[in-house]
This record gives C-alpha cells, structure tokens and sequence, in this order.
C-alpha cells in the first residue's frame, strides 16, 4: 500500500492492478488500482460510544471518470458521516419490520440456548450490517444471492450457508407479523447443507494411555467424556448434586434440546466420579469438576493435545455403542437425543434410566476392554 499526495497526474500514471494507495491530504481517501479500472473509495471506522462497530469502504467512483477535486468533497463529507457513527452504507430507517426487529421477536418468542442466542446476534452484527436496518419485505432474492456470494468468497461456504439460515428464520418470523411479506428470498438460492464431520477410528488403549498422563482431574474427565457421550457444555456444567453415587445415576441440566437428560452411569464410571468427589471435597466447590482459578468455578476449557475433542470423543461413543450392541433408539437415548416422528415425543428419557443401563453398561465394557484395563 502506498501513501502519497494525490494528484491527477500520478493517479494517472498508477500501474493497472497495483493495489490501494492512499491520500495524504483527505482521510480516508484511497485510489484502488484494479487490473483493468481505477477507483476512488473511502474507508473509514463507525464507532458508537468509543466502540467500533464495524469498518466500511464507499466507492466514489471511476478515476478516469471523476475529478479529484470532486472526489476529496465527496470523501470528505463521508468521513463526516462515518465518524459521526453512521453507516452510509446501511440505507434509510425502514417503515416495515425490519430484520433487525424480527431477531427481537425471533429471540423474544423462542426459548433458545444461551450460545445459540449468542449465534444469532454474532451473525447480525458481523455479518448482516447491511441488511439490518432494511425492511424484511425489500429484501429481494438477488440481496440474498450477492449476500450468499460475498459470505461465501470472504468467510467461507460453511460460514455463509450458516448465516443465510439465520436470514431464513428471521424472515419465516417477520412473516408472521407482517402479512405484506410474501414467499422467503432465501429459498430460491442453494444454501448448502452443514458438512458431515469427518473423525477418524480411536485407539482405545492409546487415548487410556494418554490421559492417564494427565492431571487426575483432567484424565477422569476426558474418560468421562467417552463413556458418556456428553456434550461439551453438559458434563462440564455439572454440579456435585447432578451425581447420584449410590444409585448410579449422572443428571445433565444443560441440555441442547432443552430440560433435564439423566445417564446411568456403568460400574466403573460410578466408582470413578465417586472417587473423584472425594478427593476434591476439600476444595469445597459445588462442581464435579472444580476449577478455582476459572471465572465460572468449574474446568472451561477441557481441550487437550494428544486426545479427540469432546464433540469427536461423542462421534465415537456412539460408534462404540453399535459395536457394543446397542439398539439403536436406546443409543440416541443415552446420548440425550430426541426420536424422530410423533411417536418419539411421547418418550421420556429420564423415566428409563433403569432400562437403559444395561446399554450404558455395554458400553463401558466393550471401552474397557479395548483399553486392556482389567
């Protein structure tokens, strides 16, 4: 990038295709040098109570067919308006709901998760800027293209088919509560389906080795983590309470799909949490797995080299499952996952407990023997 003081004479003679070069003389104006044009452009931050609330760059337009003097104005009065913390970009204030406020009411009529309310508003204000403010019935098949087009090229196919299934929920909630909206632009583009994680085949008796190297707290809980399946969330949330030694029974409140999911935990698991209770009982916490130094009190971040992630331990303890014999809704059961169909919302996870650990148990014998542990 280089800095000078412009001119006609040396924007002229800027090589096509030589990148961005910026003014000395107007901040925020730059030339940008494309293979086959020049352009004027300024950039510039929006911030809203000393906080930045995104970057935008505003063409002015072609060099050869604006004057510089014309150019320093027009840039001049953007800036202006960048830095009085508008965004030019963004468009008027719309009349009809906008998608900003169908979020608030998408949120306000959901009882979504925490993380996945974070999600939304990550999506809104990182990647939405310039839709937010505009009516959901202006939003037009092409915005959604270009905005599927520009996600895609800059943030990935992953990161744009996530956010264009943000778009789709809000305008399916905007359409409830304006009845002007008419079909949802964003089903007349492909929006890629999220790809199928690849996890490689575990070596039992290599991870067993691997956490026993670890920190006792730390190899009981990634063990914990593949004789259960838990999510990340769930087994790190829970409290001392949730752990039911005499019965054998391990309670998750933090649950996905919403409400409570109770596991029944096999022999060796009861004993292990049993004895992993008693020896942090000094620390007087009230999590299963204590982390004084944490904001939260409990572990944060159960990562570790050498082994899966949580998320890639739960791939192979339901794989794990079926080559322990497992039925197949039983495991989706131990996992704390819901049946398909109408049949599977009549089933209440935590009223077979019972029936289910002979499956857990299965489970636990076939890791422990793959482990070479006695």
């Amino acid at each position: 990038m280089a800095i000078f003081k412009f001119t006609e004479a040396r924007l002229r003679d800027l090589p096509l295709g030589s990148g961005i070069h910026r003014d000395t003389e107007v901040k925020g104006l730059m030339c940008i040098a494309h293979k086959t044009t020049k352009s004027f452009a300024v950039q510039g931050d929006v911030r809203r109570d000393k906080r930045l609330v995104r970057s935008v760059r505003v063409k002015i337009g072609r060099v050869d067919l604006v004057r510089l003097a014309e150019a320093r104005n027009e840039a001049r009065r953007l800036m202006a308006t960048i830095q009085s913390g508008i965004d030019p970009t963004a468009g008027p204030e719309s009349t009809g709901i906008t998608l900003e406020q169908a979020l608030k009411e998408h949120l306000r009529e959901r009882d979504l998760s925490d993380a996945t309310e974070r999600n939304y508003r990550y999506h809104m204000d990182n990647y939405l800027g310039r839709l937010r403010r505009r009516a959901v019935a202006d939003i037009t098949r092409q915005d959604c293209r270009e905005l599927m087009e520009q996600l895609t090229r800059r943030h990935g196919k992953t990161t744009g088919a996530s956010v264009m299934r943000t778009v789709r929920a809000l305008v399916n909630t905007a359409r409830r509560h304006d009845e002007t909206i008419g079909a949802n632009p964003v089903d007349a583009i492909r929006v890629p389906a999220t790809p199928k994680r690849e996890v490689g085949e575990l070596d039992v008796a290599g991870f067993w080795t691997t956490t026993e190297a670890m920190s006792p707290l730390m190899r009981d809980l990634q063990r914990a983590f593949l004789l259960t399946g838990a999510r990340r969330t769930s087994l790190l949330g829970v409290r001392r309470t949730d752990f039911d030694a005499w019965r054998g029974v391990l309670t998750f409140t933090h649950m996905k799909t919403g409400g409570s999911w109770s596991f029944p935990t096999g022999r060796w698991l009861t004993e292990t949490l049993a004895a992993r209770m008693e020896e942090d009982a000094p620390l007087n916490s009230p999590w299963l797995w204590p982390s004084p130094g944490a904001a939260s009190g409990h572990v944060a971040e159960p990562k570790r080299g050498g082994v899966p992630s949580p998320h890639a331990l739960r791939h192979h303890c339901r794989t794990m499952m079926i080559a322990a014999g497992v039925p197949y809704a039983e495991g989706a059961l131990l996992l704390g996952q819901r049946l398909p169909g109408a049949s599977g919302g009549y089933v209440h996870q935590t009223h077979l407990v019972e029936a289910l650990r002979p499956h857990a148990q299965s489970l636990e014998d076939l890791v422990l023997a793959r482990a070479g542990v006695a």
